[in-house]
């Protein structure tokens, strides 16, 4: 999964809050602080759609946009290509547990855990 440009990023946050897909008229509206032209935000809900990231149905002329995976999904694919590109899983998982708050170790506890109990 590659990384999101800032445009993109700025777009799936706003699909990302949404209770419903969205037209491209609705994420234009929560991104008019940008001045963006229309088309501009087709192209990169298009864009977004033909990576993967989106998914689209058809709404009489229009189409609804909505996230093909949640933001933690996207954020956990984002860490382990992260973990990928160390030459040393090892140490960087080290490093990474040490560098945790103590309430963030215990959510990793308990999620490993569970996954054990599985």
């Amino acid at each position: 999964m590659k990384g999101l440009g800032e445009l993109e990023r700025s777009i799936m946050d706003i699909l990302w809050a949404q209770q419903a897909p969205a037209t491209a008229r609705e994420v234009g509206r929560h991104i008019a602080d940008r001045d963006l032209a229309p088309t501009t935000v087709m192209t990169v809900l298009d864009r977004l759609t033909r990576k993967g990231f989106l998914h689209r149905t058809r709404d009489g002329r229009a189409w609804r946009y909505q996230p093909a995976a949640s933001r933690d999904a996207y954020i956990a694919e984002l860490m382990l290509e992260a973990l990928d590109l160390t030459g040393d899983r090892s140490a960087a998982l080290t490093r990474f547990a040490k560098a945790v708050s103590g309430d963030e170790a215990d959510i990793l506890r308990r999620a490993l855990t569970e996954l054990e109990e599985e």
